[in-house]
Order: structure tokens, then C-alpha cells, then sequence
């Protein structure tokens, strides 16, 4: 995956991905060709959107017996429903993930995939929500980074999907954990931090009753922190200076450096900003998921002077 953000072409996004340790915008070529895995931290992202549609982001396929891996829409289609056409949709085994443990259909390859060990999660947000997920064992390290928490804990590894999906239902109807949390939650709760202690306090919360719930199903605990991916050290830092970004990225001429990237949020600056003098932007990227983008140098964002989100 040594790849380059491209400078040119126009592209349908699959939004932000950590599959390969690092974020990296996953780009399918309008004209055809594999996906492209195009790292952002660092770089200037220069793009419009192309229409007010959205397109097919395709489909995940299981690459072996333990992995899947995301596959680009062969005819890079309008979208119908949950992000995909109709023909990726009907070829998609994958989604059937989420509700096989509760008697839904079970393909033969999903069932070898969810056979593998899983890992039960805890994530807390910036503003102390905090989520129970799993992950798959080639996924331990990526779901969790992907997830844009400030802190989070692995806290039991499950022989199987099946096992661990009983064992996230059973810790959100007893503790009332929630298990997805919204994007757009996540950019607020970014936006106004000021502390990490609130956020912290409310994991240590949460994963203590975890712990205790769990030892009441006869399940043991084994807590390991997850230790957050450097590139979205200056988002986790309340010192930080930052603002909303004032535009709506998913339409018009956009021109971004980013700085730092959590989860799919990323803080960026500006064209023209060297001297520092605003402060850096804050939004999500993965909001741009099914959308065509045209990407290029020449584009750039409307000028924008705004106060930080933290006064």
C-alpha cells in the first residue's frame, strides 16, 4: 500500500481507513482500476466535489479465512441503499455480520471468518461517551483506530464471533452501554475539549462495571489499554487550538493540509496560512464517503475567519 495522495483524476470516496496503520483516504478511480490507498497526514488535499449524488462504495470480500478486504464497485454506481448498488449489495456477504448471531443468514464464508477470535472493546469519546464494539483478530488494532476515541480498552478476547456478539449485547442491556456513537457527535465533542480528565474518569467508570459484569457471566477479564496512533496526538490534546471548519466539505472546492488525524476527523490548515495566524480547522472526512471527488492542486478552500470552538 505505498501509495501517494494523487494530484489528479476524479475518484468516488470511500471515506477514511486504518486498514494499513495509518489513516488514509481509500479512493475508487471513476475510470477504473484497483482502489487507491492514499495517506493524508502530512499532505495537502486539494478537491471538488463533482455533483450532489452518491455513489456505490462497493463491497468487502473475504480475502482468506481470516480477512476481508474492501472491494471498489465494478460499475462505480449510483448508490440504492446503506452505501451500495444493488449488484454489490446482493454479492456482499459481509453484511450479514451483524445480525448472524441472532439467527440471520450465515454463509459459508462469513461462518469460517466469524469461527476466528474476537475481541470485546470499550471506547470513550472526548466527551466521556463511551461504546462497547468487537473486532475481529486481524482487526484488533485497526477497528479500534478507526473508531476516533480519546481512550479505549481491549477487555476480553472471545473465542469466536458468535461468543463475543453475546457478550456486547449482554453488556449493553445491562449496563446500557451504547455500541455506535454518531460522526457527527464525535466532531462536537472534539470540537469542545478542554480536559482529558472527564473522559478519562468516565472509561476507568465504565470499564470497572464491564469488568464486574463480565465476572458475572463467568467470563474473565483480561483489560489491555490500547495505545492511540500518533497521528492524532494534537487532536487529543486540549491545548490545541481549533475551530469548525466553516464550509461544508461535501460540496464545492476544498484545499486542506492536514496536521493530525483521529479516527476519520482531521485537523488541517488552510492555503495561505504559514504564519499561523488562524487556527487550524477541525471536520470529518469521512463525510465525503460516496461522494465523487475531482482532485487537483489548483483547488482550494472559500476563505474563512472563525472563533475557536474552545472560547
Amino acid at each position: 500500500m505505498d501509495q501517494d495522495l494523487p494530484t489528479s483524476g476524479t475518484y468516488v470516496c470511500h471515506g477514511i481507513t486504518w486498514a494499513s496503520g495509518d489513516p488514509r483516504l481509500l479512493l475508487a478511480p471513476v475510470a477504473g482500476g484497483p482502489l487507491v490507498y492514499a495517506p493524508v497526514t502530512g499532505r495537502r488535499l486539494g478537491y471538488q466535489v463533482s455533483g450532489t449524488g452518491r455513489w456505490c462504495t462497493g463491497r468487502y470480500r473475504f480475502a482468506d479465512r481470516v480477512r476481508v478486504v474492501a472491494v471498489a464497485c465494478p460499475d462505480r454506481a449510483p448508490t440504492e441503499a446503506a452505501g451500495q448498488c444493488a449488484t454489490c449489495a446482493g454479492r456482499d456477504d459481509f453484511r450479514y455480520a451483524h445480525r448472524f448471531h441472532s439467527g440471520g443468514h450465515l454463509p459459508d464464508a462469513l461462518a469460517v471468518y466469524m469461527a476466528q477470535p474476537h475481541w470485546l472493546y470499550l471506547a470513550t469519546f472526548a466527551d466521556g461517551t463511551t461504546k462497547i464494539g468487537t473486532a475481529a483478530e486481524p482487526r484488533k488494532r485497526s477497528r479500534l483506530d478507526e473508531q476516533g476515541a480519546l481512550v479505549a480498552t481491549y477487555l476480553a478476547r472471545s473465542a469466536d464471533g458468535h461468543a463475543v456478539r453475546f457478550l456486547e449485547d449482554a453488556l449493553t442491556r445491562h449496563l446500557g452501554l451504547t455500541q455506535t456513537v454518531r460522526a457527527a457527535a464525535k466532531l462536537t465533542a472534539l470540537a469542545e475539549l478542554r480536559d482529558l480528565a472527564p473522559a478519562g474518569a468516565a472509561h476507568q467508570q465504565h470499564l470497572d462495571r464491564a469488568t464486574k459484569a463480565l465476572s458475572g457471566l463467568n467470563v474473565p477479564a483480561t483489560p489491555e489499554p490500547w495505545t492511540p496512533p500518533g497521528e492524532g496526538d494534537l487532536l487529543r490534546t486540549p491545548e490545541t487550538g481549533r475551530a469548525l471548519y466553516p464550509h461544508d466539505p461535501r460540496s464545492g472546492e476544498h484545499g486542506l493540509t492536514v496536521l493530525s488525524c483521529l479516527g476519520s476527523q482531521v485537523l488541517v490548515t488552510l492555503d495561505g496560512d504559514g504564519d499561523g495566524e488562524q487556527l487550524p480547522y477541525l471536520l470529518d472526512l469521512g463525510t465525503l464517503k460516496g461522494r465523487r471527488i475531482v482532485l487537483g492542486a489548483h483547488f482550494s478552500s472559500p476563505p474563512a475567519a472563525v472563533q475557536s470552538a474552545l472560547f
